[in-house]
């Protein structure tokens, strides 16, 4: 597994290196196949003390990708948060994949990155500060809500299989899931 780990706003000592390395690893255990995993984490000034540290956790394990964020006043605790919420989503995973008999439905999806535009205003107008690039594989709508909610997203883009149509999936305010296909004019 590839670990990589960013800090931002803060300075990331060897004691915290290790103690992320340790957490994280110790995810392998649950889910060996984990090709990489990236830890971001970065201090916020806030009001309450108990969400200063955030911690992000992204897993890419055959095509799906496991995301977890937790705050804690220190960041041992939003480290300790995070690898609990990564372990209750490789479960739920695991027993997905374990009713649904074939095994591996999932993991046959290829690696597919989120993708979003972030933007950030200015004083003139909005610009776009990052882009994100990734690859979009045929898959159900099924399938493309079931990778949604292992995101923890409110939206998914991806290929309908049925169609071949680029599609996005979105989290309704009712909880219900919206589908949109474009049409050319």
């Amino acid at each position: 597994m590839e670990l990589q780990i960013f800090s931002k706003n803060m300075e990331l000592t060897p004691a915290i290196q290790n103690y992320v390395q340790k957490k994280v690893g110790k995810l392998a255990r649950y889910l060996p196949n984990i090709t990489e995993a990236k830890v971001e984490i970065h201090e916020e000034n806030t009001r309450s003390p108990q969400g200063r540290f955030v911690a992000q956790v992204t897993l890419s394990s055959k095509g799906v990708l496991l995301r977890g964020e937790e705050r804690g006043e220190r960041v041992r605790v939003a480290v300790d948060a995070v690898a609990e919420v990564l372990e209750r989503q490789i479960e739920h995973y695991k027993g997905k994949l374990y009713e649904k008999g074939r095994g591996v439905s999932l993991a046959r999806q290829a690696a597919a990155l989120e993708g979003t535009v972030a933007l950030e205003a200015s004083e003139d107008s909005p610009s776009v500060v990052r882009v994100k690039r990734f690859a979009v594989k045929p898959m159900s709508v099924a399938e493309a809500a079931e990778q949604m909610e292992l995101l923890g997203h409110s939206f998914f883009l991806f290929v309908n299989a049925e169609n071949g149509v680029l599609s996005l999936l979105y989290r309704r305010n009712d909880g219900n899931y919206g589908l949109i296909e474009p049409e050319l004019a």
